[in-house]
């Protein structure tokens, strides 16, 4: 048996905040005491925030890690563990991956869109396998429509390969995230640095293998997220008409609906409504769509993803906290709200029976500087 206990901290629970201690044994919480009183052999928190830890839906870290500059190749062994290091040390705990499945070939304009999903999927399982990891991983697997081979690619993967999320994605030029192609002109130029022509063209090739391939890759996706037992979710919806496609499709979440419109009808569907936490602290979305303060002032934001930049989770929460005038509710975006979102049952709160991984923060200003990081009750930060 181990046992760890934490005191004098500020415990974040489901529904309240108050000063107390717990009681890890066994990689679970054993126990939940109120008050300052230090246990014999606890730690100190001094006060501190002590919450579960952050559960982390999409994030593109990994990618940055893999190709830290443009056209320039990391060794995918350093890139895994650097990234599962720079996720536990902002209070990550559990993390889903993103891949994207679905590449265009050689006729397209841009030569990042080739295959990748399945390799790197394979490196990341095969690290976990060796105890490789600080915290737990699972895949996310982003189905782009709008490509040449997803079908193909999704057929690689299985009930065993931890898919726990597969997302609908449609980057079709002039549609979802990038309606105003002045937007995606200014995005895709910079990034790849394709001339005016290149770029035009990109956007015809882009719309034909959309009306080639679209409806065939959308049903298809579907049907791989049931074969894979994975939580299906929806990416930039715009209207209140694709929402309604998306409840029929059976999703559970929408990543980033770029319209007030949108997540309103999420809200009306029974859909949970996710924002990136960077869209909250940098006050509006890179690409002008929706504010996520706007719709959290609304009451349409349930759940907060890192996106691109994992140390913006925990501020987030705290920002949504004081908005709401409600600590736990706002922590509840990066912690239980995504679990439930995903299905797991085994963490996300602080309550006696779940996985003790917490995270131990010290509140500055808007943001938080953390102290420790536990995984199944092992200190991993």
């Amino acid at each position: 048996m181990t046992e760890t206990i934490l005191a004098n901290a500020t415990l974040v629970l489901p529904d309240d905040v108050m000063t107390g201690h717990l009681v890890l044994r066994d990689g679970l919480i054993a126990e939940i005491g109120a008050g300052r009183a230090l246990p014999k052999g606890a730690l100190d928190c001094e006060g501190d925030l002590l919450a579960p830890g952050l559960i982390e839906l999409h994030t593109d870290n990994l990618e940055r890690h893999i190709e830290p500059r443009p056209k320039v190749a990391w060794p995918h062994t350093d890139a895994i563990i650097a990234h599962d290091a720079e996720l536990c040390s902002v209070g990550i705990t559990t993390v889903f991956d993103a891949l994207r499945v679905g590449s265009i070939g050689p006729s397209g304009a841009r030569s990042d869109y080739r295959e990748y999903a399945r390799a790197l999927a394979d490196e990341i399982l095969g690290m976990r396998a060796r105890d490789g990891f600080r915290i737990s991983h699972y895949l996310h697997l982003r189905a782009e429509v709008c490509s040449e081979t997803l079908l193909d690619e999704l057929a690689k993967f299985g009930p065993e390969d931890r898919v726990g999320i597969v997302s609908l994605m449609d980057h079709t030029p002039g549609e979802r995230q990038f309606r105003d192609l002045s937007k995606l002109r200014d995005y895709v130029r910079k990034k790849h640095g394709l001339s005016e022509a290149e770029f035009l063209a990109h956007v015809e090739h882009e719309k034909a293998l959309k009306a080639r391939h679209g409806a065939a890759h959308e049903a298809g996706t579907v049907a791989a997220a049931s074969r894979l037992g994975a939580v299906l979710a929806s990416h930039d919806d715009t209207t209140a008409e694709q929402v309604a496609v998306s409840r029929g499709h059976g999703v559970r979440f929408a990543e980033f609906p770029t319209t007030f419109e949108a997540a309103k009808a999420c809200r009306e569907q029974g859909i949970a409504v996710m924002m990136g936490a960077p869209n909250l602290i940098r006050g509006g979305s890179h690409s002008g769509n929706v504010a996520a303060q706007a719709l959290a002032e609304a009451d349409l934001l349930d759940i907060v993803s890192s996106d691109y930049v994992p140390g913006s989770l925990l501020s987030a929460a705290l920002i949504l906290g004081d908005i709401w005038d409600d600590p736990a509710r706002g922590i509840a975006t990066v912690t239980s709200a995504p679990a439930k979102a995903v299905g797991l049952n085994d963490r996300g709160a602080i309550a006696v029976g779940l996985r003790a991984d917490l995270i131990r923060a010290h509140r500055v200003e808007r943001s938080a500087a953390l102290r420790g990081v536990w995984v199944k009750g092992k200190r991993v930060g």
